[in-house]
């Protein structure tokens, strides 16, 4: 008896450990602002545990799926393309050429 409840004080401390750092899925996140060439802003988020890209831009919010790249990342969904890349980022959106974006 003495080693099944040792077993579940360890298990719930890694348990507790673990959210403390902040290993758990909820917590792995990033969002970025960009600003664009064209004047354009939008803000994308990445989350740990999905492989999408999640966008607001023109007020609306778009999930993009990440697509096949030579280099870098792709993203793309309702008519938004965003890449990624080490040269820069860019963004696509409707009938609008490629522009060039900034992190602020």
């Amino acid at each position: 008896m003495n080693w099944c409840k040792a077993i579940i004080i360890f298990g719930a401390a890694t348990f507790a450990a673990g959210l403390a750092s902040g290993s758990s899925p909820a917590f792995a996140q990033t969002f970025q602002t960009y600003r664009c060439a064209d004047g354009s802003q939008f803000i994308v988020g990445f989350f740990r545990s999905d492989r999408r890209a999640h966008l607001q831009i023109d007020g609306k919010a778009v999930t993009l799926g990440k697509r096949l790249a030579l280099s870098g990342s792709r993203y793309s969904g309702g008519g938004v393309t965003l890449k990624i890349t080490r040269a820069g980022t860019t963004v696509k959106h409707g009938k609008r050429p490629a522009t060039a974006c900034e992190q602020i």
